[in-house]
């Protein structure tokens, strides 16, 4: 906006310039001709009047009045005598006195033009070739012929030419002149918009997807009738009302936060006392109806399911209430060498192929929980992938940071999944296989929390027969 601000006002000023310049220009060359036009109307035909008997000589200056008065005629002045429409005699006063008045050579086309000058007592403009630009007036002799008296137009043109100059001169210092003082005027009087620009950088530079937010201090505001103090009022209120809305949805989480944490906490204990009944009463040694048992079963399994699920929700409860981790050196190869081993026995169908690195890759963090984001990460590429798809692990560092990706060639995460796919309870294996058994959707939550506790990444890259999970977390060095 400043350099459209200072564009529009030098232009609107070189073309003021312009149009005073053209103004000027203009006014002095009719001026200066109509000056000419007088001054052939008081010198009259005399001059080419005494061209009748031929150019005079130094000698004819002294009063000779029947060939005209010639002594007073300025340098350059042109006369010529037309007679029956022909030119019959051109001459002109040459610089100085000392020579006699020289004759003109006169093209066809000049000729032509001189006997087309009108006998109407004003001045018109004549280029001769050997002499320039000419003003010329006709008037009829006492003998029939016409009489053409000239006077040359290169001082008009000099003085045009040298207004020009100066103009062009003058103007280009006004606007170079002006354009600093605008854009200082305008940088000036844009300050308080640079403020409320600043401010608004400031905010769209904050987390504001989570946690709490401290918003910066308000734009300063100036006069409230002036168009930035109307945008910085609107700016501040605006700013008031996100402020307000953060500090609420902030409160919602922490109570939500709480009573996940909460209520983790107290159903760990009941959840934990059902299982254990379940499994008592599957120990006891008397006959038990088989659709006893089966319900006792089925009990057991689902209360350790449950206890998982709360196992889960009580961590992610944890991480985002920011409790800190485990700060540790931890063997990452040697947890993958783990991990993967397991996951080999929990689905023998998959193939399983490990790429590690020559040398152990190190982190510093907890190592359980690190241990958790790979077997989540596993338990995802088995559970969600058909028997017999080959999951290849690969462990490397890269740029100091552990590089670990999980890849496998199965039908790949649904389009409209994979977004939302880091987001808690967010299922999609019953579009991915018939039949497989699916978890609570907290996994992928969980490794996506764990790696963000241990400043690392996670990104998912999915297709149909390719899917790659990708974790980087810095590496000790």
């Amino acid at each position: 906006m400043r350099a459209r601000l200072i564009a529009g006002l030098v232009v609107l000023l070189a073309v003021s310039c312009a149009a005073v310049g053209v103004a000027a220009v203009y006014e002095l060359n009719g001026f200066l001709t109509g000056r000419l036009d007088q001054q052939l109307q008081d010198v009259g035909a005399r001059y080419p009047a005494s061209l009748e008997h031929g150019p005079l000589k130094p000698s004819d200056h002294d009063g000779d009045e029947q060939h005209g008065d010639t002594r007073k005629q300025s340098a350059g002045t042109f006369g010529a005598r037309l007679v029956g429409g022909a030119v019959t005699d051109a001459a002109f006063v040459p610089s100085g006195t000392a020579t006699a008045d020289k004759n003109v050579p006169l093209t066809a086309t000049e000729k032509n033009a001189l006997a087309d000058v009108p006998i109407d007592g004003h001045g018109h403009t004549l280029c001769i070739s050997s002499l320039g630009d000419y003003r010329v007036m006709a008037a009829k002799g006492l003998d029939g012929d016409v009489l053409i008296t000239g006077l040359p137009m290169e001082p008009v043109e000099a003085a045009v030419h040298r207004l020009e100059l100066v103009a062009a001169c003058v103007f280009g210092v006004t606007l170079a002149v002006a354009g600093v003082a605008g854009a200082l005027w305008v940088r000036w009087s844009l300050r308080p918009l640079n403020r409320v620009a600043a401010t608004a950088t400031r905010v769209s530079e904050l987390p504001l997807a989570s946690g709490e937010v401290a918003l910066p201090p308000r734009a300063p505001e100036s006069h409230p009738r002036s168009e930035v103090g109307r945008v910085a009022a609107a700016f501040n209120r605006m700013l008031g009302h996100i402020e307000d809305a953060l500090t609420k949805r902030h409160a919602s989480e922490e109570r939500l936060r709480s009573f996940a944490a909460d209520a983790s906490h107290e159903l760990r204990t009941p959840v934990a006392s059902v299982r254990g009944h379940a499994e008592l009463a599957l120990l006891h040694p008397g006959p038990v109806p088989p659709q006893v048992t089966r319900a006792l079963e089925r009990i057991t399994a689902e209360s350790a399911r449950m206890g998982e699920m709360v196992d889960d929700l009580l961590l992610l409860a944890r991480l985002d209430a920011g409790r800190p981790l485990e700060r540790l050196p931890v063997d990452l190869t040697h947890l993958v060498l783990d991990s993967v081993t397991d996951a080999r026995a929990a689905g023998p169908d998959h193939r399983w192929t490990l790429e590690l690195a020559e040398e152990p890759v190190t982190v510093t963090g907890d190592a359980h929980r690190l241990q958790q984001v790979l077997a989540n990460l596993l338990a995802n590429a088995r559970l969600h992938t058909p028997v017999g798809t080959k999951v290849t692990v690969s462990l490397r560092a890269d740029d100091g940071k552990a590089v670990l990706t999980v890849h496998d060639d199965g039908p790949g995460v649904p389009r409209d999944v994979q977004p939302g796919v880091f987001e808690r309870f967010t299922r999609a294996d019953r579009r991915r296989t018939e039949g497989a058994g699916g978890g609570a959707g907290l996994g992928l939550s969980i490794v996506a929390a764990v790696v963000e506790a241990h400043s690392g990444t996670v990104t998912l890259d999915s297709r149909p027969g390719a899917t790659t999970f990708t974790v980087r977390i810095p590496a000790t060095p």
